[in-house]
């Protein structure tokens, strides 16, 4: 059974903006080859807004959002799975073994990681990710699934800049993810962070995904000129004996040995 993960670093879903305008929607590409990978025509779609632990109208507004895609668009059964029925064990893995794509939405990254554990969610979330569900997410759905992130979530304000911490994921990928490397701080920091812990880097802008089916990876982009550029880009990075080592992550329709990205290279 392959295992797959679709982690997408940013992008925009077409939501509603509180100025009552609709936000451009940036990860159709990201979305088509989600459920592509499931060899189904109209797969059951599980959504879950954990990264949005603060309120349960955010996480049902986040639903609605993600139905009108997943159900609307490309006719996918939608369920979700919201923090106050997380006691619900019996419910929660029926859920999870009758979808065939579980997402997670984007927020806090922390809370997220912490609710898993303590409910003991992590451990259905990787037995569904062992037996060929669709693991996937945007910004903190996506870098979950690796071993550490830059994250804002425990961020504080110095000369009024944000600053960004190392926040610990489950590890089921041994890499270190930066998502939205493309916003102010993103990029400096995780080099910064990358240099104290030794770690090797996947940094991810806006519009850009990382798609792994076992042993093999590749990228996606979509368009980013509503950010600034035109297409999404990635890089991996890391640190030899005090020198910095950064290399593209171009698209291709390719699968790569992963290996190759999870490795340093002088």
């Amino acid at each position: 059974m392959s295992r797959k993960i679709v982690a997408i670093a940013g992008g925009e879903n077409g939501r509603l903006l509180e100025n009552g305008k609709y936000a451009p929607y940036e990860t159709e590409p990201m979305d088509k080859e989600i459920i592509r990978l499931t060899k189904k025509e109209k797969p059951n779609f599980l959504f879950l807004a954990h990264s949005m632990a603060i309120s349960l109208d955010i996480q049902e507004s986040y639903f609605q959002t993600m139905k009108k895609i997943y159900g609307d668009k490309f006719g996918c059964s939608c369920k979700d799975i919201k923090t106050n029925e997380l006691d619900d064990h019996e419910k929660v893995k029926f859920l999870t073994e009758w979808a065939d794509i579980i997402y997670e939405g984007g927020g806090d990254t922390s809370s997220m990681i912490n609710i898993w554990k303590e409910k003991k969610i992590d451990m259905l979330l990787r037995e569904a990710f062992d037996n060929g569900k669709v693991i996937c997410g945007v910004s903190a759905g996506a870098v979950c699934w690796f071993n550490s992130c830059n994250s804002d979530c425990l961020s504080k304000e110095e000369n009024g800049e944000k600053t960004f911490e190392i926040v610990e994921c489950l590890n089921w990928i041994n890499a270190f993810f930066t998502p939205h490397c493309d916003e102010k701080g993103r990029y400096n920091s995780t080099k910064d962070q990358l240099k104290r812990n030794n770690l090797i880097g996947i940094m991810m802008s806006n519009c850009s995904a990382i798609e792994i089916i076992d042993d093999k990876y590749r990228i996606i982009t979509s368009d980013a000129r509503e950010h600034g550029f035109e297409k999404g880009y990635g890089f991996k990075a890391y640190w030899i004996n005090d020198k910095y080592y950064e290399h593209k992550l171009t698209e291709t329709s390719q699968f790569i040995p992963i290996n190759e990205l999870l490795e340093k290279v002088e």
